[in-house]
């Protein structure tokens, strides 16, 4: 329940209350025991400048977490928190983007940061069209006159981004169009670059979210080069209060070096 995200930040915020005499009376036992491990781990307290990347023991929780969603190892060192998922596609854009010449694949319709950030950062934005018709499908052949177009046109398109579950078509794709999509990045040398973050809203009947990660690793080693960074945002779907600001990226399949400037990146915020 949400009563419980608000009861442990209490008490991180305030840990004299776990001094109380009172405080069993007042919180449950299970917000009292996950306040004081993460107290443990944070010497500092809130207040305290962290890692880069985050709190080591919340990037750890996150990567159990993603391992139970997937079933495929993940490291912790490959994710970094964010306050929503917003700040991560940023760091992206900056790391991606050196001028007007390059240029990222984004659905229309789409959530309007991925076309604001590329204004901002000075790329190009290569659209390509969602099928109405097929219940707001990504088609190969779309995505490949999209690029035609886009190279054609003197642009080195860097990357795609996919919104799944869609904001705003509320499209979950199929496990096969997510192959079809990935074997596209690998055959086109792109990043992938998956928002992910209505992955808990999912209502209708026979839909089942599958995270790209996860698709990704279950077609063998023959796509290990394919690079991917997925988001995810404690702040919409899973808590569903946008002002408490929360998320993070997992990147997947990068060489240490991009890593590390992503480290650079994360720093200077």
């Amino acid at each position: 329940p949400i009563t419980f995200f608000r009861q442990v930040l209490a008490l991180c915020d305030c840990p004299v209350l776990l001094e109380s005499p009172e405080v069993e009376k007042l919180f449950p036992s299970d917000a009292i025991a996950r306040a004081r491990a993460l107290l443990a781990a944070c010497p500092g307290g809130t207040g305290a400048y962290s890692q880069s990347k985050g709190i080591q023991v919340c990037r750890e929780a996150i990567a159990r977490g993603i391992e139970a969603r997937d079933g495929f190892p993940s490291d912790p060192n490959s994710i970094f928190i964010t306050d929503g998922a917003s700040p991560g596609v940023h760091m992206c854009m900056k790391v991606l983007l050196r001028n007007d010449s390059d240029a990222i694949l984004t659905p229309i319709p789409q959530y309007p940061l991925y076309s604001a950030t590329l204004t901002l950062y000075g790329g190009s934005l290569a659209p390509y069209y969602l099928d109405e018709s097929k219940g707001w499908s990504m088609g190969v052949e779309e995505l490949s006159a999209s690029i035609a177009k886009a190279r054609a046109a003197g642009k080195t398109v860097r990357a795609l981004v996919v919104i799944n579950p869609g904001n705003p078509t509320g499209q979950v794709l199929s496990m096969e169009n997510q192959k079809e999509i990935i074997k596209f990045c690998k055959d086109e040398g792109l990043i992938l670059l998956a928002d992910e973050v209505y992955q808990d809203n999912i209502y209708a009947e026979g839909k089942e979210f599958n995270s790209f990660k996860k698709v990704l690793r279950s077609m063998g080693d023959e796509y290990n080069s394919v690079q991917l960074v997925s988001f995810q945002s404690t702040s919409k779907g899973f808590y569903g209060e946008c002002g408490r600001r929360g998320g993070y990226m997992e990147m997947v399949g990068f060489d240490d070096k991009v890593g590390g400037l992503m480290n650079k990146i994360a720093s200077v915020n």
